[in-house]
């Protein structure tokens, strides 16, 4: 949930580590700070210099311009509450004697490791779970222990919980221990320099040269290298990998928000998701070496959270009618906690944009220690739910900053399309002609979604419109159903407008009742088997002074008549609309909250990758 960077190298640290920081923030944004230290001893005392603040990181950099930190081995920290209220004193870097901590995760018996610390005399300033490894790894030091990576090491055997650590003494002041488990962690090689940071992106302005840390690692990194071993001390190795794609993608490129700049990023993320996928010569899908034998699939299992969880649903509706395996979805915050029944012919999908979401990650492990098979679907290369599960399959969306997701969304939705049409073939209940007329539209599908994004202007003005409304409905039905969830989802966290999501059919069975003249109803009325239907609830809205605003296919001449706005997308296949039409939905939500004035990118108490329960 917290952002983390870490610099060891020749160079001034705080400049390093407050531009990694900045493209960090949306992991947390409650509060920042900075620990340096000069390992020449020209500066300062010889203790680590920590410079910290409650509030967004324009507060530290306003701070540090009074409280310079020299240095040139340093780490920084932006933080998303989990443990202590937002506050200076609990803001990340913490202290305890020579030993400074950061930290992203949840130390999960942290109360009773505070009271063993507290009877053998230590004294803590913040009520963060944090401060209490700061205090772990220097009774280490204390107790005699020789290098900070033993310290380190030892004090990890006493520590529960999903954690990123990064640690550094005052007595070795070149040196930066860090150490993963269930929470995302990655070192970058430089010359005579090199990084750790909680997401790639905080250091691809420095180097493009990579190791991903993986479960039950520990990293000690100097300015001459770096070396990985587990939590016993055994050496690992690891060959680096190079990042294709570069930190100007993480800029705003001009729009006045990343997510406007990545709703329109769509059609491009899509493109790429499908490259190299779509067999034309054998009307099939190619999955990146996943050999998935439908014979041994009795059942197929979804398991994602928040978005993830919505491209899940529709993953259902395409997965049961292209390949006729039954499919249940489940949010994986609940999974595992009803004892699941699951055994060797059921392939579990996780689906996890950046691939460290904890819930999902937990409850694959669930799923695997009663057998299932695991297919993952991430947009993050080497994060940790692909490398846990037996095969992955990588979106190509690209750095998402917004916390709000919508190409991640998307591409996922494309996976499961690739997904069901790959398993349609194999069972042999996707004819060949059918498989060909869905492949050669998803390659059209790019250009389909660009005539979307490039006509926000209409969804401008509605935006003006129906943004003083105090609710709104959305209804679908079939695959539209989910994309009705994902539309009220983004209005309520961009907005803070309170929205619900309904399976059209469902609304005389309760919600009607909230029907009046002020309540706006999105409806998803694109042409298909239950066009007839949705009409019919437009009508109901409508005989109760609802205002309709439907989205619906370009060409249906009737739609107007039932509704009081209409937004037009593109004819496609039914399998397909559901990228389509949550398009202007997401539009409509980023135009609402910048009417309203919310902070759209890091909107009040979210934060872009869930890494506690």
């Amino acid at each position: 949930m917290c952002g983390i960077i870490g610099y060891v190298g020749g160079r001034q640290a705080t400049p390093i580590l407050i531009s990694g920081l900045r493209r960090l923030e949306y992991r947390g944004y409650d509060s920042a700070g900075v620990s340096v230290i000069d390992p020449s001893g020209v500066t300062g005392d010889g203790r680590a210099r920590v410079v910290r603040c409650r509030g967004k990181l324009a507060a530290l950099e306003d701070k540090l311009t009074k409280e310079p930190a020299p240095g040139t081995t340093g780490m920084g920290h932006t933080r998303w509450a989990t443990h202590g209220r937002p506050s200076d004193e609990n803001s990340h870097p913490h202290r305890a004697g020579s030993i400074t901590v950061i930290h992203n995760g949840i130390i999960e018996n942290h109360l009773a490791l505070r009271a063993e610390l507290a009877a053998s005399g230590a004294h803590f300033s913040s009520e963060t779970d944090t401060e209490i490894f700061a205090h772990l790894v220097e009774r280490a030091v204390q107790s005699g222990t020789t290098d900070l990576t033993t310290a380190v090491r030892r004090s990890l055997a006493k520590v529960r919980g999903s954690f990123a650590f990064v640690v550094m003494s005052d007595k070795e002041p070149g040196t930066l221990v860090a150490a993963k488990n269930s929470s995302p962690l990655v070192v970058g090689l430089g010359d005579g320099e090199n990084y750790v940071a909680s997401d790639v992106t905080a250091i691809l302005s420095e180097t493009r040269r990579v190791i991903f840390v993986d479960e039950g690692e520990m990293v000690t990194v100097t300015r001459q290298g770096v070396q990985i071993t587990d939590f016993d001390g055994k050496p690992r190795v690891r060959e680096p990998k190079t990042i294709t794609w570069s930190a100007v993608q993480a800029e705003k490129g001009g729009y006045k928000h990343y997510m406007l700049k990545e709703i329109h990023e769509q059609p491009r993320a899509v493109a790429d998701t499908l490259v190299g996928r779509v067999d034309l010569e054998h009307d099939d899908v190619l999955l990146d070496g996943i050999d998935l034998d439908p014979e041994r699939i009795k059942r197929i299992v979804f398991i994602a959270c928040g978005t993830s969880y919505h491209a899940s649903l529709v993953g259902e509706f395409l997965v049961e009618s292209l390949a006729r395996i039954p499919v249940e979805v489940d949010l994986a915050s609940e999974f595992r906690y009803r004892d699941p029944i699951l055994g060797r012919g059921d392939l579990v999908v996780a689906v996890s944009q950046s691939g460290e979401t904890l819930d999902t990650m937990e409850a694959i492990r669930e799923a695997k220690k009663k057998g299932a098979q695991i297919l993952a679907i991430s947009n993050v290369v080497e994060s940790s739910i692909p490398r846990l599960s037996d095969h992955a399959f990588y979106t190509h969306a690209g750095p998402e900053i917004g916390v709000a997701s919508t190409k991640a969304f998307t591409t996922q939705l494309i996976a499961t399309v690739l997904l069901a049409i790959y398993l349609g073939r194999r069972t042999g209940a996707l004819p060949r002609e059918r498989a060909r007329e869905l492949l050669a539209e998803l390659l059209q599908l790019p250009n389909k979604m660009r005539d979307v994004v490039e006509s926000g202007a209409q969804l401008q003005v509605l935006a003006r419109r129906y943004g003083h409304s105090h609710g709104f409905l959305f209804l679908g039905r079939g695959a539209q159903y989910p994309i009705a969830l994902e539309g009220a989802l983004k209005l309520k966290e961009l907005s803070y407008i309170h929205a619900e999501g309904y399976a059209a059919g469902e609304m005389k069975h309760g919600p009607i009742a909230l029907i009046d003249e002020t309540l706006p109803v999105v409806v998803l009325a694109p042409r298909g088997p239950n066009y007839d239907k949705v009409v019919s609830n437009l009508a109901e809205v409508r005989a109760r002074q609802g205002k309709v605003l439907a989205v619906a296919t370009k060409g249906d001449a009737e739609i107007g008549g039932h509704a009081d706005d209409v937004i037009l997308v593109p004819d496609s296949a039914l399998e397909l609309q559901p990228v389509l039409t949550v398009l202007p939905l997401q539009l409509l939500a980023y135009y609402v909250a910048d009417f309203k004035g919310t902070d759209i990118d890091q909107p009040r108490n979210l934060a872009k990758s869930v890494t506690v329960e």
